[in-house]
């Protein structure tokens, strides 16, 4: 039997310098090569050997400038530790009690009905990153 695993995920960025520092500071995701495609961009690896990849192209789909919306499409990361996730992601600016339609507004969700602790954030270009947790703690 063959069990796909998920290569890369690929967001739309807008600026491209903007969501790189986004990735590489706040994600601290580490920048790798990418071919030399006609259409700029970026890619990065997250620790299981996954990639993100960024695409600036007028035809790539986006959400727009919606805000931060749990509902919405969005790729989620594994993390060990909610409460050591929701501290980083405040190291970084992210913040529960800003406006809805700030850039740093997080979602806290420590009883999802999913059985998990999450977490919700946008990037630079409004897509929508989820911090799926092990546990509180």
């Amino acid at each position: 039997m063959v069990t796909p695993g998920i290569h890369h995920v690929l967001v739309p960025a807008i600026d491209l310098e903007e969501s790189r520092r986004f990735y590489r500071d706040v994600m601290e995701l580490r920048e790798i090569a990418r071919p030399n495609f006609k259409f700029p961009g970026a890619w990065f690896l997250f620790g299981g050997g996954q990639h993100l990849h960024l695409a600036v192209r007028e035809e790539t789909l986006s959400r727009g400038n919606r805000p931060v919306d749990a509902a919405d499409v969005h790729f989620a990361l594994g993390m060990s530790s909610y409460t050591k996730t929701v501290a980083w992601l405040h190291s970084k600016g992210f913040n529960e009690d800003l406006p809805a339609d700030h850039m740093q507004k997080m979602i806290l969700r420590p009883d999802s009905i999913v059985g998990r602790p999450q977490i919700y954030i946008i990037d630079p270009a409004h897509n929508v990153i989820e911090f799926i947790c092990d546990g509180l703690d």
